[in-house]
């Protein structure tokens, strides 16, 4: 799917974009015929609302859509997406007083809500087309939302069709239209290679657990992103329920995050050296499942006491980021759908996400407000270390009792990158319950936006 905005030089009608503070002062500028047109219809500039003004002949002569007011606005995100659903399918420019970074928010927000998944069924109704505004890079629009597209896509393919060597399908696929080098360590492999955390969660599985390794970028700061590609969860012995085993084609979001951020990097071509790791892995049951109880040797030489075999997420990404690690790049990013916790605690939209860095953080956080990816600081809490140390063994990958389950993750996690000051942990959703403007139900991209806009001060460019 390509979602692209109209030819500049394609025949347009005016679509202009109203609050209800400025609807009146451009009602008062209008023929008394539009002015009659609205009022009858009832417009009134309200979030994601939009109106087709028709001309003498009868045809549409031009369109208003809705930002609502301040209340509104700020319980919701891309009102001009919204309004696209709404509006008749016709190619229009934009007329709108905002300023640059609402504009680009909602444009954004329009070619998004361009975004349908179709691979197993077709889906039905053409939107309304929009020439770039001028003050909008086109290009660089078209790349975030080619990025947030292939994160949807990943995510809303089941595991039927996105194993482990659909996801390394997919790196592979990505690498080659960006001139990036890639490579893929399988099965025992894993073993040999001292990855043994991936090997062991994944050697329950018919397809084989594998890490993949993608490089890009010859100059400037090293930036690793580690991706969790965990392509179904089952919770292993430690069996979910089927109510919570529904949506786990989604536990890769992490990864699929990660590969669409790395589009828009490389695309982008920003200065930087990149390098993407996926541990690909599904957590099954079969006589060869890790079991609780047992206890694993990591990449970085620390054991771990497996107290629940459905807590496997933090197991590969250990390994993964004590390669990282290695390496000591300028930063390391680690994005996954790690816990429940996390959701208990800020809900599907907003991704909460860890720093050891102030700085980063304070970049990333004002990043997400101008580009509308909300995020949320958690704390690494020094006092609940503790909690992670069972005594048999360095580590727990599941303490007992429920409390601050996404910070123990996180201090887990943490424990794996001791040569990179800058590390940020994100425990993301990455999907939508329940369809909002430019946002349908299902896969969704979360943070890959804040972090593209905070790079250039995460790592200095």
């Amino acid at each position: 799917m390509q979602i692209k905005f109209a030819a500049q030089d394609a025949p347009s009608l005016p679509l202009t974009l109203l609050s209800p503070d400025t609807l009146e002062g451009w009602l008062s500028n209008q023929a008394p015929q539009v002015q009659d047109w609205v009022k009858a219809m009832g417009f009134t500039a309200s979030f994601g609302t939009a109106l087709a003004i028709p001309g003498g002949d009868g045809q549409i002569a031009a369109a208003l859509a809705g930002l609502g007011d301040a209340a509104s606005r700020a319980r919701n995100r891309f009102a001009l997406g919204a309004a696209r659903t709404q509006l008749p399918a016709q190619t229009y420019h934009l007329v709108s007083d905002l300023d640059e970074d609402e504009l680009n928010a909602e444009v954004l927000g329009w070619l998004l809500a361009g975004y349908k998944f179709d691979r197993y069924c077709a889906q039905s109704g053409s939107l309304a087309d929009l020439k770039c505004p001028d003050a909008v890079i086109a290009e660089k629009q078209e790349i975030i939302a080619a990025g947030e597209t292939l994160t949807r896509d990943l995510i809303n393919t089941p595991a039927s069709d996105m194993g482990p060597p659909d996801l390394e399908d997919a790196a592979r696929a990505l690498a080659k239209t960006s001139g990036a080098s890639i490579g893929v360590i399988e099965g025992d492999a894993l073993l040999k290679q001292n990855f043994p955390m991936i090997h062991a969660v994944g050697r329950a599985a018919s397809r084989a657990p594998r890490l993949i390794d993608m490089r890009w970028g010859d100059a400037g700061p090293k930036l690793t992103l580690v991706g969790k590609g965990v392509c179904f969860d089952t919770g292993g012995l430690n069996l979910k329920p089927g109510s919570s085993m529904g949506l786990m084609k989604k536990d890769m979001g992490g990864a699929a995050a990660v590969l669409g951020l790395a589009h828009m990097i490389m695309a982008l071509k920003l200065p930087l050296q990149l390098r993407v790791l996926v541990p690909a892995v599904e957590n099954s049951v079969s006589a060869d499942a890790f079991r609780p109880q047992d206890i694993l040797m990591s990449r970085k030489g620390l054991s771990v006491e497996i107290n629940n075999t459905d807590a496997e997420g933090r197991l590969v990404l250990a390994d993964a980021l004590a390669l990282a690690d290695e390496e000591k790049p300028d930063a390391i990013i680690s994005m996954a759908t790690l816990t429940g916790a996390a959701r208990v605690a800020v809900g599907p939209d907003l991704a909460p996400f860890y720093a050891q860095s102030d700085a980063s953080a304070i970049a990333l956080e004002s990043a997400a407000c101008v580009v509308q990816d909300p995020v949320w600081r958690m704390p690494f809490w020094e006092p609940y270390e503790a909690m992670i140390e069972p005594g048999i063994a360095d580590l727990d990958n599941a303490p007992k009792g429920g409390f601050a389950g996404s910070i123990t993750a996180a201090l887990f996690l943490r424990r794996f990158v001791t040569e990179t000051p800058n590390y940020l942990h994100f425990d993301m959703y990455g999907w939508q319950p329940s369809a909002a403007p430019a946002r349908p139900k299902g896969g969704a991209g979360q943070a890959t936006r804040a972090l593209l806009a905070a790079l250039p001060k995460i790592l200095n460019l």
